[in-house]
């Protein structure tokens, strides 16, 4: 099905100053449209709001700019309107996958996967479900992920790696697509398990894509999700089934860091950054080398950097070599 290429529809007045601002923040070209309270544009998308309180979009970005800032960041939730007629798979019986932790130096990698039918998505329309990196509170991540459990109809599984299993599991496979590749199957292979629960049975697992290779997860799959067509793609959580995996699996890491910061009684940072270093060489001063990878991905350059040992240069990626990442955090 072709992308949407036009918009039309209504926002409140708080809804129209965070989209203005929102386009005036990112640089939007400004320009004068008759009726219009403001109008902005680039090259793939314009954007008019009208003083009637009509918001029109149009250009061939019009699909992401609604998908990726318009339900998430200013109309904090996903319509089920005339999208759903436009496209039926909005309504189909899926498997949404997706993992929170690949780019934390403390903490666990963590994988989840929700299976959503057509009430389900329905029951979700107003609820705000979206893409956790759009959430930025841990308590409505809580919140959602009580609220997606507790859906008749849901089905779902969390596949926690706790740092020991993935220092192992890294050494081992030497790759984190390798790693992730293994979670993804995982929790695929745990919801088919539960296909009686299952009304009616799933078409299609999602994920993102995030090796340059879809074979790297194809490959990982089980005997029970070699059952089902496999979906990865870019972008994969606007999809509503994967952003509600997202959400569940970033509950999870975010209860697990919690847990795993009162039991070494400090607070343990999320991310990859300055302040995660300092916490590094903390936690080694009071706990040593030998406690850091119950708490720690140890590939990770942080790890060598807190025992101040030699820190190789990274690695250039390009997309068509596939070269796996000698570590997962982005500084």
């Amino acid at each position: 099905m072709k992308p949407l290429t036009s918009y039309a529809g209504k926002l409140t007045e708080d809804q129209a100053d965070r989209l203005e601002k929102y386009l005036r923040d990112r640089d939007f070209v400004f320009r004068e449209v008759p009726y219009a309270r403001f109008a902005g544009a680039r090259p793939d998308v314009n954007v008019v709001y009208y003083t009637s309180g009509k918001l029109v979009v149009q250009g061939k970005g019009t699909q992401d700019f609604i998908e990726f800032v318009l339900e998430p960041e200013i109309l904090q939730a996903v319509r089920l309107g005339y999208e759903a007629v436009l496209n039926p798979e909005l309504l189909l019986a899926r498997i949404g996958v997706d993992e929170s932790g690949k780019g934390d130096f403390f903490g666990p990698l963590c994988v989840a996967g929700v299976y959503v039918n057509e009430k389900v998505v329905r029951a979700w329309e107003a609820a705000g479900i979206r893409d956790s990196k759009h959430i930025s509170s841990d308590k409505k991540i809580r919140e959602l992920a009580e609220l997606i459990r507790k859906t008749p109809g849901c089905v779902s599984s969390v596949v926690p790696i706790g740092n020991a299993a993935y220092n192992r599991l890294y050494a081992k496979m030497h790759s984190v697509n390798t790693l992730l590749a293994w979670g993804h199957a995982r929790v695929i292979e745990n919801l088919m398990g539960q296909r009686d629960r299952m009304n009616p049975p799933p078409v299609r697992a999602i994920s993102d894509q995030f090796a340059a290779s879809k074979d790297t997860v194809a490959d990982a799959l089980m005997s029970l999700g070699r059952e089902i067509e496999l979906v990865q793609r870019h972008k994969a959580e606007a999809d509503l089934a994967v952003a509600a995996a997202s959400i569940l699996a970033r509950h999870e890491f975010v209860t697990r860091l919690g847990e795993l910061g009162q039991k070494y009684g400090m607070t343990l940072p999320k991310g990859a950054s300055a302040q995660v270093d300092a916490a590094a060489l903390e936690f080694l001063a009071r706990h040593g080398v030998g406690e850091l990878s119950a708490v720690a991905k140890m590939h990770f350059r942080t790890a060598l950097r807190a025992q101040g040992l030699p820190v190789p240069p990274k690695t250039e990626w390009r997309k068509a070599r596939n070269v796996p990442s000698s570590a997962g955090e982005k500084k």
